[in-house]
Formats: C-alpha cells, sequence, structure tokens
C-alpha cells in the first residue's frame, strides 16, 4: 500500500467517524473497535500488511482522541524533545541530534486543534488575544505554545519530553557528567542544607541534574516544589507540596506568579524550597527565602558561566526591586547562595558539569567565588568528541560551618 494511498483510507474513514458517529457519547474502546472495522472495509481486498493497518487505525483514532500524528512521536522514548514550525516542519531531537520528519499535519486548523486539546487538559488558556503559553501534557513533558499572529510561521509548539524514570545521582554518574566521589560530596552538602543553584545554558540538564539532587534531601523533611510547569519527579519525600504558576485568562485575570507562590510557600512551614527554574523578580524572593532560615533549598537559572549566572541574578532582582543598591543586592546574593553547580552541553552534544563553585561573600564590591571543582580536558578530546573531567582544586571549602553543625567532620 502506498503512503498516498494510506492517507487517502485516513482522511475518509476520519470523515466517515466525524459525520456518523456520536463522538461525544462513544468510549474510547468502542472508538477503536470501530474505527478498525471501518479500516478493515475501507480497504476491502487490497492487500495491506498487519503494521500499516495498525498504523492507519492508530493514526485515525489519535487524530480524534489524542494528539494525531505526535501520539507516535511522543511513545518514541529515544525522542527528548519535539519542536513544531507550522503544521509543515517537524524536528525532533534524538541523541543530543536534530532531526526533521517526513511527517507534517494535514493542516494548520489541525494543528491548532492539537494545541488546544493539549493546553484544555493542563487547564490552561491560548487564542489571539493571549498567543503565548505555557503547559504540560497528562506525563508530565513540558509545553511551550506561540500561535499566530506572534508565530509568522504558523502555529508554533515546543514539547520538552518527561523523562519516564526519575533522574538518579547514579544515572548522572554513569553518563559521566560527575564521578561517585563529587556525588558522596554532593549529597552531604544537600543533607548539611547548603543552599545549590543550578546553572547553565539551555538544554544543558538543569532540571535533570536538579531533580537527581533532589532525591539527596532527607525523606523526613517537608519540601514545597515551585514551578512554572510542574516537572520535578522528587520520590521518596512523603511530605511533599508542588505548586504550579497560573497564567492569566482570556480576561486578563487570575494570573498567579511565581513570586505569590513563594511568599505563600514560607506560610506553609517548610523544611526545604525547590524552585524550579528563576527568570525573573522571584528571584529577590527565593533569595529571601534562603535568607531567613530555608536552608538547604535548591534552583535552577540560565547562564554561560557561574559569573554570568551572578550577574543575571543581579538583573533579576532589580526587575522585582528596582531602586535596590547593588551592594545590598549582590550581599542578599553571596549570604543566600553556598554553592552553585554550572552544567554545559558541549560540542558533541553531551552534557557536563562544568564547575562546582563556592560562593564567598562581598570583597571589593563583587562577589567572590571559590571554585572547588573545574572540568578539564584531556589529551583525548578532539573536535568531535569531548574527554575529560571534573578536577579537584587546591581550593578548599571556606564556608564547613553547616557540615560541622551536622556532625559531618569529612573534607569537602
Amino acid at each position: 500500500m502506498t503512503q498516498e494511498r494510506e492517507q487517502e483510507v485516513i482522511s475518509q474513514v476520519k470523515q466517515y467517524i466525524h459525520e456518523n458517529l456520536p463522538l461525544n457519547k462513544i468510549s474510547d474502546e468502542d472508538l477503536e473497535e470501530q474505527t478498525e472495522a471501518l479500516v478493515r472495509q475501507y480497504i476491502g481486498n487490497e492487500y495491506c500488511p498487519i503494521a500499516t493497518l495498525v498504523s492507519i487505525v492508530q493514526q485515525v483514532y489519535s487524530s480524534i482522541r489524542g494528539f494525531g500524528m505526535l501520539d507516535g512521536i511522543l511513545a518514541d522514548d529515544s525522542v527528548t524533545e519535539v519542536m513544531i514550525n507550522g503544521h509543515e516542519n517537524i524536528f525532533i531531537e534524538k541523541s543530543g541530534k536534530l532531526i526533521k520528519l517526513d511527517k507534517q499535519f494535514e493542516s494548520p486548523r489541525r494543528l491548532e486543534d492539537v494545541i488546544q486539546r493539549i493546553v484544555a487538559l493542563a487547564g490552561r488558556e491560548v487564542n489571539q488575544a493571549s498567543p503565548i503559553c505555557d503547559a504540560r501534557l497528562p506525563d508530565g513533558s513540558r509545553v511551550n505554545v506561540v500561535l499566530p499572529p506572534i508565530a509568522l510561521c504558523g502555529p508554533t509548539m515546543t514539547i520538552r519530553k518527561f523523562s519516564k524514570t526519575p533522574m538518579t545521582i547514579e544515572m548522572l554518574i554513569k553518563y559521566g557528567s560527575i564521578t561517585q566521589e563529587i556525588a558522596e560530596k554532593l549529597e552531604l552538602l544537600v543533607r548539611s542544607k547548603y543552599n545549590v543553584f543550578i546553572s547553565g545554558g539551555t538544554g544543558s540538564g538543569k532540571t535533570t541534574f536538579l531533580n537527581a539532587l533532589s532525591n539527596y534531601i532527607p525523606k523526613d523533611e517537608r519540601v514545597i516544589t515551585i514551578e512554572d510547569s510542574a516537572e520535578l519527579q522528587i520520590v521518596g519525600v512523603d511530605n511533599l507540596v508542588s505548586l504550579e504558576t497560573r497564567d492569566a485568562n482570556s480576561a486578563g485575570v487570575g494570573k498567579i506568579p511565581m513570586t505569590s507562590l513563594i511568599k505563600s510557600s514560607l506560610r506553609m512551614r517548610p523544611n526545604r524550597i525547590v524552585v524550579g527554574e528563576v527568570r525573573g523578580g522571584e528571584a529577590l524572593d527565593m533569595l529571601q527565602a534562603m535568607n531567613t532560615g530555608h536552608d538547604g533549598s535548591l534552583s535552577t537559572g540560565h547562564a554561560n558561566s557561574t559569573k554570568d549566572m551572578l550577574s543575571r541574578l543581579e538583573t533579576m532582582v532589580l526587575q522585582g526591586a528596582e531602586g535596590l543598591p547593588i551592594d545590598a543586592i549582590r550581599q542578599q546574593i553571596s549570604s543566600a547562595l553556598d554553592i552553585i553547580v554550572h552544567l554545559s552541553r558541549l560540542r558533541d552534544h553531551s552534557r557536563k558539569t562544568m564547575e562546582i563553585t563556592e560562593v564567598l561573600g562581598v570583597e571589593n564590591g563583587h562577589i567572590k567565588l571559590n571554585p572547588l571543582y573545574v572540568f578539564e580536558e584531556d589529551e583525548n578530546s578532539t573536535l568531535d568528541k569531548v574527554s575529560g573531567s571534573l578536577t579537584r582544586t587546591q581550593n578548599p571549602l571556606v564556608n564547613d560551618f553547616k557540615l560541622r553543625l551536622s556532625g559531618i567532620k569529612m573534607q569537602i
């Protein structure tokens, strides 16, 4: 059966179902059974491999009750990201590489239908009046939508796939991001309630690393997670509260930003606060939370280096409190953050931990950093393949007060 004939059968069966079946009353199981019967009827005596028959039934069914062709793409565990630039251009990321698919949606309208279904499932709205939306799929995958006229190439959707298995430190060690020795040191820091901030560029694995690190949080603590779209997978903590921001509705009301959630979380008696990612004025509230007895908090942010992250935090704080003296901001940052872990996506698409740095006080008007581990390439590195490891510097950990308070006498 040719691809053209396959598409013809799909189109005919879909048209028949929409015109003749009571879709609002029929169950998923009945719809799937009737779809298969109709496909067999339309094919008749024509030769059709079983795999093609199953594919046609699945495509028809998912276009009515699922997310159309996206169902098959999302079911592939090796796909980590899906990028849809209008109905004709679909790209996926597999093993760190971008691939353009030879599939496309039938029309911009069909793509918009899928987008509206996804957004509605997350209890959000997207339309011409409010054309940008962040949502998530039922499995936790993160979704960003931009509609025309903002998106000139047509409805645009980016899906960051949600891993079915929560990331663990053991997996990070297996992938070569960190070593067993560094993992043990990070565990001591998290258990001793050091405030850890994870920085890195887009796709460098910040949320993945935060997920792994959060599993070192003692299981008897009360943890509040705050995110734009919930994707953290903290396991083993019974006393866990997950909060998620909300966009304004089409009338422009009902918005609940991260700032409000952080302020509210302080009244919920948390032992630790985990903020998925800071992007703006909420940085000030997060720093104040870390400075007011909520030690052991974790968060992430976008930056190209550890120093860049400090500069970005200063800018973010200014967004939330214009006119605050820069010296006061730097003092707030240096007293709130204990450790910054910087991640990067390198030229061979591998994700590596580039630096683990202690944040010291302000000296001569600037925040002083104390690098503990730095990634160094070795002689096996080439233009196509990065080889190297995190190397311990000669600098000792200066602020070991929290370690001593936890009864840990080990050197880091």
